[in-house]
This record gives C-alpha cells, structure tokens and sequence, in this order.
C-alpha cells in the first residue's frame, strides 16, 4: 500500500480500517483479529467493556493503548445525556479525548436519536472532546453535524449488526459532496466486498465490528477486510474507466495485418 495517511484533528491515523471489539469469544480472540486487520484505531463500549477498572480483566490487557489508539464509544446509550456522561467517564480514566458518539433513538432498528446526538456533539465539542458521531446516511444532518464541531461523521452503510452492506452508496456520494469534514462508513458492512465498494465511494475509512467478530473465522475474516478495504481505496485513488454502454476493443485496430 503506498503511504496514504488520514489525518483527523491532529491525528494521523495509518489504517483507513478501524474496528470494534464487541462480540468477540473472548479477549484474546479479539486481541488475534485486531492484529489481523491491521487496524490502529480501535473502538469500545464504555458501558459494556471494562477499560476502567485495572483490578479485573481488561481489554487493555489486551489492546495496549501505546500501540493503538483507543476509540470509547457510546454504544447502548438511549439519551444524549446517558451518552455524555460515558464520554466523561472514559476521558476521567485517562482512555481518550476521543469519542465514538452514539445516541441510539430505536430499539429494533438501532437507528440514531438525531436530534439528542446533534445536542450530545455541541455539548462534547465544547467541553473539548473530539466527536466522532453515528449518524444515518442523510446529508442534511452529517452538514450540521459538521456545523456542530464533529471531528468526522460516521453515516451507517445498513443498520448496526445487518451485514447487509451499502444499502444507498447515493447518499453516501451526496456527503461525500456536502461536507468538508472525513467520512467514516459505520456500521452494516458484511464481507470483504462491501467494505472494497465503500472506499471505492471515496470514503475516508471504515468502521466494523459484527462483521469480523460473527464470522465463521474472525481472524481469517479480519485479514480479509484489511485487503479489502486496501483494494478498494487504491482502487479509488487509481480512478476507474468510466462505464459505456457498448464493447470496447482493448487492443486498437489500426494497423492491422488484413
């Protein structure tokens, strides 16, 4: 991979990779599959992962913070309130500036509170958090996300857990065009493919979780995904042949022995 570098806020990020580490058999089954994606941006749940309490098993045990950079998020949070006060409680341990906004609005969709994550990042940027927030794929609302003081927004490609891969790459295109800041594809990714065609949109990275850790074989499936996502932003920044609707010979014929 030539040197391609995402910088966000400050930060250089050398993996445009990132992953969560949820629903893994165990610790040391997600330290394999961190190592295996390559990642160096790595999420938590601060509400359902112990990275506080050093008096018992902890995932930072495992993920040593000095090799990865660590991404509290704010998963399982019904309130914009319950969110703020895990973001504190994650920077008040010494894990992160840094925050994975997440104001879930709906239990069965898990479909983002818009208007309780857009309350959450104003707060958090003016308390001096670096907001990454989970949003949905409307432009309109990564714009004021953006207008907010979010570091990136994070549109989900399908619903959270669904592996049903890119379901609008239309609207992912569209916030590609309406804000400045970086765009991280955020949950809904599947295999390989889907996370090739997200970078292929020209997204800034991909964020996975579901997707590696409910494989059949999560390290195997976490390789596959560093070389997808690899493919797919080489094959971005190369640029495509654009479509015709009709063959083209690939040799020319000109010239021609008749």
């Amino acid at each position: 991979m030539v040197e391609d570098i995402l910088e966000i806020a400050g930060i250089k990020f050398r993996s445009r990779l990132w992953v969560g580490t949820g629903k893994y058999a165990s610790f040391q089954q997600t330290k394999e599959a961190v190592e295996a994606s390559g990642a160096d941006v790595v999420t938590v749940a601060v509400r359902r992962t112990n990275i506080t309490d050093r008096n018992s098993e902890n995932l930072l045990d495992y993920i040593d913070p000095k090799v990865y950079k660590i991404l509290p998020n704010t998963a399982g949070c019904y309130t914009a309130e319950d969110a703020m006060r895990y973001a504190r409680l994650a920077r008040a341990a010494g894990v992160s500036d840094m925050v994975k906004l997440e104001v879930i609005g709906d239990e069965r969709t898990l479909f983002p509170d818009n208007e309780a994550l857009l309350y959450a990042t104003r707060e958090l940027v003016r308390e001096g958090f670096i907001v990454f927030p989970y949003t949905n794929d409307d432009p309109v609302m990564c714009k004021k996300l953006e207008d907010a003081g979010a570091a990136a927004v994070m549109p989900l490609a399908a619903p959270i857990g669904s592996g049903l891969g890119i379901r609008n790459p239309y609207n992912i295109k569209i916030i590609l065009e309406t804000v400045k800041l970086p765009v991280i594809v955020d949950a809904g990714v599947g295999t390989a493919s889907d996370a090739a065609i997200a970078m292929e949109l020209g997204v800034d990275a991909v964020l996975m979780n579901t997707a590696i850790a409910a494989a059949r074989e999560p390290i195997m499936m976490a390789r596959a995904m560093r070389l997808g996502v690899e493919a797919g932003r080489l094959a971005y920044m190369a640029g495509r042949m654009g479509r015709k609707l009709h063959a083209a010979a690939s040799s020319p014929i000109e010239g021609m022995i008749s």
